[in-house]
């Protein structure tokens, strides 16, 4: 019998068993739709890797990841270039995570796994609201004659739950039709205290890191420069803790872009955060 120890491959803090579980935090690594740069399917396996490298405890919230009790699912099986079908097992297994009682932690993976989620989210929960975060606004209709693409995950989900549904924060890149849209729903904004609007909603969270500025995550796809500086999404993130959120994901990383690693870890210290508002 070997005695050393020997590194676990989750992410950091996360508890044995799925049944004593509160969250579960899934692996979706798929980027078939990526319309720049690639690479954000090896996002989920380097988080869990680079997780060491953080502390547990949170100085934003007091608390360890020991004590959140969640439960690190490991990564989806997830056919390359075949979105459909990509989304179906996504859909299928948060279904499977709701039917049990938790809530989930989506780990991208490009941003239209995000869709996904919702529809099996809304086979548990209606009502709901989904705040994103995000360079872009992701309302594209189509991109090049194709309806699932990370570029138009929003409107995708807009059609599910509503424009009145939904909170854009940090945009600042996109076609002139889709900030027509923004403007004409009122999606976008700017103060944390703006969240009211979704106080009796359940709430989805939807973070891209390409939302921070590229200064700080240059590791994704399509870098937006003048983005938020990690301590303003944090002002929103502990704001969010004031209000019913059922789920999130983070998704966009790119970990092979950036060679210094230090936007891999950035997501890892966000993933503990969000995690603390679950």
């Amino acid at each position: 019998m070997l005695s050393v120890s020997f590194l676990e491959k989750n992410f950091i803090g996360a508890c044995n068993d799925f049944k004593d579980s509160k969250i579960v935090m899934l692996g979706m690594p798929f980027d078939g739709t990526c319309t720049n740069r690639p690479g954000a399917r090896f996002a989920p396996q380097q988080i869990r890797v680079e997780s060491v490298g953080i502390e547990e405890y949170s100085v934003y919230f007091d608390t360890n990841l020991s004590d959140l009790m969640f439960y690190d699912a490991g990564e989806l099986e997830l056919p390359f270039g075949a979105p459909k079908e990509a989304l179906s097992t996504i859909e299928k297994n948060t279904d499977e995570i709701y039917k049990n009682n938790k809530k989930i932690l989506g780990i991208g993976g490009e941003h239209l796994v995000t869709l996904g989620t919702i529809k099996g989210l809304l086979k548990n929960h209606k009502d709901i609201a989904v705040v994103q975060f995000d360079a872009h606004t992701d309302l594209r209709k189509q991109y090049l004659d194709v309806e699932l693409t990370h570029s138009g995950v929003m409107y995708q989900i807009a059609k599910l739950i509503g424009f009145e549904n939904i909170m854009q924060i940090g945009i600042r890149s996109g076609e002139k039709e889709e900030f027509e849209l923004m403007k004409k729903y009122s999606t976008l904004a700017f103060n944390p205290k703006e969240l009211e609007k979704f106080k009796d909603k359940k709430i989805f969270v939807t973070i891209d890191l390409d939302v921070l500025d590229p200064s700080i995550m240059s590791g994704t796809g399509t870098p937006e420069a003048g983005g938020l500086t990690y301590k303003e999404l944090m002002q929103w993130v502990v704001e969010l803790k004031n209000y019913n959120i059922i789920g999130a994901d983070i998704v966009e990383l790119a970990p092979d872009l950036d060679i210094t690693k230090v936007s891999t870890a950035t997501a890892c210290k966000l993933i503990r955060e969000v995690l603390n508002i679950l």
